[in-house]
């Protein structure tokens, strides 16, 4: 601990949660694009899409994120094609949070009464109509609680990818460990990190869940 200070511990860790905090939000967006576009795949007309959509979600829920982390980086290995780790994590990451943000925004769109599909029916309005002005406001409202809530696991399934090279946060705190022999130090202040990062969104998810539901209720 001659060289290496407390803050000087934690101000390592600092900087490596920048590329935590970084790499969720890419995680995060990016796969609430993705699931949005399978959600309308997956809830259309038609069975090739939804048959599809519910092939890729039950491939990326029923396998470890570590394995389709290792297939990211390495499986395009074997055809000569070197893969950044930071992109490596990213499409991983991103095609794991889709599979779920599908799946829990489809049960938002379900748990919709089927009374409000027939009642926009009735008023002639097509598919997309219905969608956009009778059933989506309505999902949204049940949907933004457990998205929050999933934003958490977003946050901890980034600390798989440091096994693959990225340097994030449970990465930075082996990288200091090994540097000041210190690992109750190190590993205290990478669990307090995580935790001042996890538990405003856990909080915000219970909030507005409380909330919405009174709302629900009014209404």
């Amino acid at each position: 601990m001659d060289e290496f200070t407390t803050w000087d511990i934690l101000r390592n860790l600092l900087l490596a949660a920048r590329w935590t905090v970084l790499l969720s939000l890419v995680s995060f967006i990016g796969g609430g694009l993705v699931g949005a576009a399978l959600l309308f795949a997956r809830i259309g007309e038609g069975r090739i899409g939804p048959a599809f959509v519910k092939t890729y979600v039950e491939l990326f829920q029923g396998t470890p994120l570590l394995m389709q982390l290792f297939l990211a980086f390495f499986g395009l290995g074997l055809f000569g094609i070197d893969v950044p780790a930071w992109l490596a994590a990213g499409v991983a990451l991103i095609l794991w949070s889709a599979a779920f943000l599908t799946e829990i925004w489809r049960g938002c769109v379900e748990s919709v009464a089927r009374g409000q599909w027939e009642a926009s029916s009735s008023l002639g309005m097509g598919y997309l109509q219905q969608m956009r002005h009778v059933i989506l406001p309505q999902a949204l409202r049940i949907a933004v609680p457990p998205t929050v809530g999933f934003s958490v696991q977003v946050v901890k399934g980034t600390a798989l990818t440091s096994i693959i090279g990225f340097v994030e946060l449970s990465k930075a705190g082996t990288i200091v460990t090994n540097a000041t022999f210190e690992p109750f130090t190190v590993y205290g202040f990478v669990a307090l990190i995580y935790f001042c990062l996890c538990w405003p969104l856990s909080k915000s998810s219970q909030i507005l869940e409380r909330k919405l539901n009174v709302a629900h209720r009014n209404h």
